[in-house]
């Protein structure tokens, strides 16, 4: 068996999984063909020893049952090791597959959101019509009863909030009607900033939260690369890997153990080192389960966080009301949150592997 990723750059799981089965497959109908030769030997031998009473001839069915029965042995050997060598193989392609997507995932989570954005959205100062009301609202101030909020609290947006709505109904400059108008200017914007932004600092801490959880998945992964690697003396990181394109140098070094193997698994003397080349490749594919355990874990946790979003967003109850005042990006957000839990339960979770 030969690894190629020339021609499976392109593959998906699903293709990888189907490849994996019928390989599979076909190994097994081979050996058990094989082997079903051998027992009907091994039948007419045993239905000759109870008829023969001839000792030569006993010694020489005895050895010929001998020697079937040990073919048999190394024949359960051989499957064994053709089967783990196509595990193997799929195991790395596998293995690429997940580091494109916790690499794409790590992209998702950086551009959903950063803190300028949700602070932007959430904070009614960022917002042109309030910071026009706060304006004229310190140039009428009453410079001997009014007073300013020093830098730290003016950006705070309750501190803020309070001032200026305090500031504008103890004005005694401006009329009644103004003042409403006034606040009829901004009440969507304080209406919404208020409500969303607690929700929307949540969604921006647990987004930072899940792209931490994201990098340490990819550090799991490059270690299972670096262990998976390691009986075929491939000792390049799976990022300068990927990054480098040296999948063929992988396959070069696969090859060579392959080799080694086919060489000494029929050798008696060699037996013990064709057991320990075997369980090398045995081990390294058992970690991958134990990852794509892990991997699906980190996909499911997302998902539910990105359904939580999706609820806290659309709980705004006066959408309608202000639909001309609400920011764009909070709508591009909202869709945003839909297609990515799409995408945690179609993009990222490797169900045919599951």
């Amino acid at each position: 068996a030969s690894l190629s990723f020339a021609n499976s750059k392109n593959k998906s799981i699903e293709i990888l999984i189907q490849e994996l089965e019928n390989e599979t497959q076909a190994i097994q109908e081979h050996y058990s063909i094989t082997n079903q030769k051998l027992y009907e030997k091994l039948e007419n031998i045993t239905r000759e020893l109870r008829i023969t009473r001839i000792i030569e001839q006993q010694v020489a069915l005895l050895i010929q049952k001998d020697q079937i029965q040990e073919q048999l042995i190394k024949n359960k050997v051989f499957e064994e090791t053709d089967i783990s060598k196509i595990r193997y193989l799929k195991g790395l392609q596998i293995i690429k597959i997940l580091y494109e997507k916790t690499l794409s995932l790590e992209h998702h989570f950086a551009s959903v959101s950063t803190f300028n954005e949700i602070n932007n959205l959430s904070n009614p100062n960022q917002y042109p019509e309030f910071a026009k009301m706060k304006d004229v609202i310190n140039s009428k101030q009453d410079k001997k009863s009014g007073f300013n909020l020093s830098s730290i609290l003016g950006d705070n947006i309750y501190t803020s909030v309070v001032h200026s709505l305090v500031s504008l109904f103890t004005d005694t400059s401006t009329s009644k009607a103004e003042k409403e108008e006034s606040l009829l200017d901004v009440e969507c914007i304080l209406d919404f900033t208020l409500r969303m932004h607690n929700d929307l600092n949540t969604i921006y801490f647990e987004t930072a939260f899940l792209q931490k959880s994201n990098e340490n998945i990819i550090k799991e992964l490059e270690q299972l690369f670096l262990d998976f690697t390691k009986p075929i003396k491939y000792k390049t990181p799976l990022k300068q890997c990927r990054n480098a394109d040296d999948w063929d140098a992988v396959r070069e070094n696969l090859n060579g153990f392959l080799l080694e193997l086919n060489k000494i698994i029929d050798d008696d003397s060699q037996r013990f080192k064709a057991h320990k080349m075997q369980i090398n490749l045995e081990f390294p594919i058992d970690r991958l389960l134990q990852f794509i355990t892990q991997y699906n874990m980190h996909i499911n946790q997302g998902a539910k966080f990105y359904e939580k979003f999706g609820i806290m967003l659309n709980s705004y109850e006066n959408e309608k009301q202000c639909a001309t005042k609400i920011p764009p990006e909070y709508i591009k957000l909202k869709a945003n949150i839909e297609t990515s839990i799409e995408s945690f339960n179609t993009a990222y979770k490797p169900v045919e592997i599951n």
